[in-house]
């Protein structure tokens, strides 16, 4: 079995948090949430793995190199082009992208588990691909059974009673729907799959693939199986999520770095004033941060790598990315803060530099003109 991860989006529903990095790139409790997949699919015994980047691919190819401290192979297939000397992405479509790969060099040539970076999942791999063997097929889509007061937020698949799918129904209405059978964005092919997808072409496997299987009555299943699916499709989930995982929801993704007191975890080389802070848990506070005296942390709140909270500031139930500096007197709430941007919990967007924004932060590797001096700032 080999796989294909699809990392070629650029993540726009996302934004602002993929104005920097690539969707697949989005740290998750510290980690890239495609390395949580590739690790995933090792430990099923997937061993070639083959990712179509474009947009800010080389944040992606630097991170995973080869591949082989995961203990797999990795390949890339670019999707773009160099114009007046920049390199300008244009993704071909799913289906155009693993297209380009096998007419170049053959990769899909056994059965093929097709995942999107974008989320994380426990999916039991083995027994889903055993499955799609047992029934003969030459398609198979991984579904998710859902609320039926949420399926309008979700591609709906409708089967028969032998599980063969026989339509879709993108995003219908409670009283339209015809399942609550949800596309997790998880699919098995067998290599004659390859073939059904025009050359040179923009093709997607969702809107595009899959209506031409279903037209020709070629063997395409669902599979239900249940397990967890993290998905971080808009800012929203992505907030809830960490949320949620920092909360201990999932329990085979801990929160990393060592415990110091209840609920609070700390990365190494951290300055804490513990004395004249209150920090609520669960917190994390990465990896060469500091927190200055009369400072308020209340979680569920990830502080990555290098953040300064200053003196007499509030952070509640937020993230803040790399090197944040949350200026002194000010109050953050519910929100991401990420680079020059900060979002709400909503998908609201401020810049740093934008007049109505109600709080003030910096890149904490700048250095801070205090009012008095640093030792006293620090006490």
């Amino acid at each position: 079995m080999k796989a294909m991860i699809l990392a070629a989006g650029k993540g726009t529903r996302v934004r602002p948090l993929t104005y920097e990095l690539p969707k697949p790139m989005i740290p998750v409790l510290g980690k890239p949430v495609m390395a949580y997949l590739i690790e995933h699919l090792a430990l099923h015994g997937v061993a070639d793995i083959m990712i179509n980047v474009s947009y800010l691919h080389k944040k992606i190819q630097d991170y995973f190199e080869d591949g082989h401290r995961f203990g797999v192979n990795i390949g890339y297939s670019f999707e773009g082009d160099i114009i007046d000397g920049q390199v300008v992405p244009h993704a071909v479509g799913s289906a155009g992208g693993m297209r380009k790969i096998q007419d170049f060099s053959g990769f899909f040539d056994e059965t093929t588990i097709v995942l999107c970076g974008d989320a994380v999942i426990d999916l039991d791999i083995t027994r889903a691909v055993k499955e799609h063997k047992e029934k003969g097929a030459m398609a198979s889509l991984v579904t998710m059974q859902v609320p039926m007061d949420k399926v309008s937020g979700y591609g709906v698949v409708v089967t028969n009673q032998e599980g063969r799918i026989i339509s879709f129904q993108e995003k219908p209405s409670q009283l339209e729907a015809r399942s609550n059978w949800a596309s997790t964005g998880i699919y098995i092919f067998e290599p004659e799959v390859l073939d059904l997808i025009p050359i040179g072409s923009e093709f997607d496997i969702g809107s595009d693939l899959f209506p031409l299987l279903v037209q020709r009555g070629l063997p395409f299943y669902a599979i239900q199986h249940p397990f967890n699916w993290i998905d971080i499709g808009v800012v929203a989930d992505y907030w809830l999520v960490m949320q949620q995982m920092m909360q201990g929801f999932f329990p085979s993704m801990p929160i990393p770095g060592k415990q110091v007191k209840p609920g609070v975890w700390v990365g190494l080389n951290v300055h804490i004033d513990w004395e004249h802070t209150h920090i609520e848990g669960p917190v994390y506070i990465g990896s060469g941060s500091r927190v200055n005296k009369n400072a308020r942390i209340i979680g569920p709140t990830w502080i990555s790598n290098g953040c300064h909270i200053q003196r007499d500031s509030t952070v509640i139930r937020s993230i803040l990315f790399d090197y944040t500096r949350i200026a002194q007197d000010y109050k953050v709430e519910e929100r991401i803060v990420c680079g020059e941007y900060c979002v709400d919990r909503d998908g609201r967007m401020m810049h740093i530099d934008d007049e109505n924004c109600d709080i003030i932060w910096t890149d904490a590797r700048e250095k801070v003109v205090y009012p008095q001096n640093y030792a006293y700032a620090r006490l």
